[in-house]
């Protein structure tokens, strides 16, 4: 995981700084990322951020819920991100582990909470906007 940085990041369109903070659950929060399941649900979230260029900052499996703390290209958007880590965590994980079959119908809730971080503070940036007008 990397350091965090006031970096600003760029696309071929976009100058962007998109930190997220996320935070989701498995199915009705059972504490089930236990016993490996855990170091191996960090490596499937490393693997993807990678593959989707987008960077890991901080990462926190709890055995009933995921804190991830994200850099994500705003043209990809966070939902692809979450819905990708979602979706091959579930496939691979329950393929591993036979106890999340056996336990759960689908490993994750279908919701997650998802709060943009860093940047300067809201009031900060009213009053830049506001004095905009007089420039």
């Amino acid at each position: 995981m990397s350091e965090f940085r006031l970096q600003y990041k760029r696309n071929n369109n976009v100058v962007y700084s998109c930190k997220y903070h996320v935070v989701w659950c498995p199915k009705y929060r059972r504490a089930v990322l236990i016993d490996g399941a855990d170091v191996r649900l960090k490596q499937i979230i490393q693997e993807a951020c990678i593959e989707l260029k987008c960077e890991l900052i901080e990462l926190e499996v709890m055995p009933d819920h995921v804190h991830l703390l994200v850099e994500v290209d705003p043209q990809f958007g966070i939902h692809r991100l979450i819905k990708h880590i979602k979706g091959k965590s579930s496939r691979l994980l329950r393929a591993e582990f036979g106890f999340l079959k056996s336990r759960l119908p689908t490993l994750w809730t279908n919701s997650y909470f998802v709060s943009t971080v860093g940047g300067a503070p809201l009031e900060v940036i009213k009053q830049y906007i506001e004095q905009q007008k007089d420039v």
